[in-house]
């Protein structure tokens, strides 16, 4: 298709998981940029506690947590290293990682890989920087104020404007996403509602969670959010299969989408959420200095780990979409 015209959805899909595509390279998500799993094990020791709260809430020691996007399986294998000091010492957990990848050699054999979420999950269904890389259309207004889509040719990211949006397309675009003026671009974030609400679907108790960059109805950026990255570095998005394309996510779409009856959704900074859960970046008291030196040392390390996670015009500013069942 290297010389062909096709919208962003169809081409990003095929450079992402297609054959040879970035996603199934054997290097992984962690080859080209960083997530909040790989910054620190601060932030599996914090799903861990979730796991832990969800089963308490649930009243059962024994959950399912599901791992959606799983890159290579680093976050399952920092939760399940992390239970014990979580509370979970003893707590039965049947871990699904869900990644179109092949599954990485020398995982740990608790974590059953998985192309799709478990049917019946009771307890944590948790995706972690997911949302942002399920492809979506892009759009943008013409001089004429009408929606179009913006085609893009694979083997150098050229666009052009294609046909009017039309259909859900534009529905979605009038009640989530509204026109900026002519030169503004959106990208239409239906398929990632859908992928939420099917993922949710899967949650018959406790508590579903999606983690990304994410923007809402009164605060999404006129010219959108596409972007490309590879090797830590962000690069202008072609489709090609070398790097990384992603945009940020409208949360509040995905939660009206995922909504359980009777169990609103809660949209909350993940500085917000960490902090919940016991994570921040408060230095330790300098009398431990001279108490225990070593331990001063370590403490003065997790807090500059925890102050990256939770850091405002950072890893601190993701959203946290959390729907709860049961």
């Amino acid at each position: 298709m290297t010389d062909e015209w096709h919208g962003w959805q169809v081409a990003a899909a095929t450079a992402l998981y297609g054959d040879g595509g970035f996603y199934r390279s054997p290097e992984g998500p962690a080859g080209h940029f960083r997530t909040s799993v790989h910054a620190s094990p601060l932030f599996a020791s914090a799903v861990a506690r979730l796991l832990v709260e969800t089963a308490h809430g649930l009243g059962t020691g024994s959950v399912d947590l599901v791992d959606v996007g799983a890159g290579r399986g680093e976050l399952l294998t920092g939760v399940l290293a992390a239970l014990p000091a979580a509370g979970g010492d003893g707590l039965a957990v049947r871990a699904y990682a869900v990644e179109l990848a092949g599954r990485p050699p020398g995982l740990d054999p608790r974590i059953e890989w998985c192309a799709e979420p478990p049917p019946r999950t009771y307890g944590l269904l948790f995706a972690n920087e997911w949302l942002d890389n399920v492809p979506t259309e892009v759009a943008e207004t013409d001089p004429d104020g009408v929606d179009r889509y913006v085609l893009v040719r694979a083997q150098d990211g050229t666009e052009r404007l294609g046909e009017p949006v039309t259909g859900a397309d534009a529905e979605w675009l009038r009640r989530w996403w509204p026109s900026a003026g002519p030169g503004g671009r959106a990208e239409i974030g239906r398929p990632r509602d859908e992928a939420w609400a099917r993922a949710v679907s899967t949650v018959a108790g406790g508590l579903a969670v999606a983690v990304d960059y994410a923007h809402v109805l009164d605060a999404r950026p006129p010219f959108g959010s596409l972007t490309g990255f590879r090797a830590g570095r962000e690069v202008r998005p072609v489709p090609d299969g070398s790097c990384d394309l992603t945009s940020h996510v409208a949360l509040d779409a995905c939660a009206a989408a995922g909504s359980f009856a009777g169990a609103p959704p809660e949209l909350l900074s993940q500085r917000e959420a960490l902090h919940r859960l016991g994570v921040s970046g408060g230095r330790p008291p300098l009398a431990l200095a001279s108490a225990d030196p070593a331990g001063y040392v370590r403490a003065l390390a997790s807090a500059g780990e925890a102050a990256e996670l939770t850091a405002r015009g950072g890893l601190g500013d993701f959203g946290w979409l959390m729907q709860r069942r049961g």
